[in-house]
């Protein structure tokens, strides 16, 4: 397959995630809060792919919202239809975020490769809020400007130099329901 080939089927698949988004942000507005208090942000997250998955596990660990900053569209395929059922507000940037957020009484935290809190050692409060930056550039603000954000970090024990962000998100989530969910077995 030459360039202009990969090309064209670059921008279809793009064109095609697009009318995805469009039909499936509608089905959105309709969708409930989950049974928990936390909600997931998204920072500036690449709109292919880790987007969608964590969605879905959004969806399936009952989040109460997700966060969409930066981001004016996302391929929803792979939330395989969570996307109807995981309320999405969208930011055009942090601080609108921030306010939101802060305004509503939760606690932010980031989620970083290397500072901050080791997740297993933190009480999460009810109102959690969980910021995951960008794939390659991390968060798109200086935390310093923001009082009150705090960071975690999950604990690993290889070579790599982080996890995936939907990977990190899952943990993250897992662990809120852990301690929030006496029933959860």
């Amino acid at each position: 397959m030459g360039l202009r080939e990969l090309r064209r089927k670059y921008h279809q698949e793009r064109k095609n995630a697009l009318k995805r988004f469009r039909r499936q942000k509608v089905a959105n507005l309709l969708a409930k809060p989950g049974n928990h208090q936390f909600v997931v942000v998204l920072d500036h997250l690449k709109p292919a792919f880790n987007i969608g998955k964590i969605i879905r596990s959004a969806d399936a660990f009952g989040a109460r919202e997700v966060h969409l900053v930066g981001i004016d569209y996302f391929d929803p395929a792979p939330a395989m239809g969570s996307f109807k059922w995981v309320p999405a507000r969208f930011h055009d940037n942090f601080a609108g975020c921030f306010k939101d957020l802060n305004r509503r009484g939760f606690t932010l935290f980031t989620l970083e490769p290397h500072n901050g809190e080791s997740l297993p050692s933190v009480r999460l409060p009810n109102r959690s809020a969980f910021v995951l930056g960008h794939e390659e550039f991390g968060l798109s603000f200086n935390k310093a400007d923001y009082e009150g954000i705090k960071s975690l970090t999950v604990p690993q024990f290889g070579k790599v130099q982080s996890l995936n962000v939907s990977i990190a998100a899952s943990i993250v989530m897992y662990e809120y329901v852990r301690q929030h969910h006496a029933d959860f077995r």
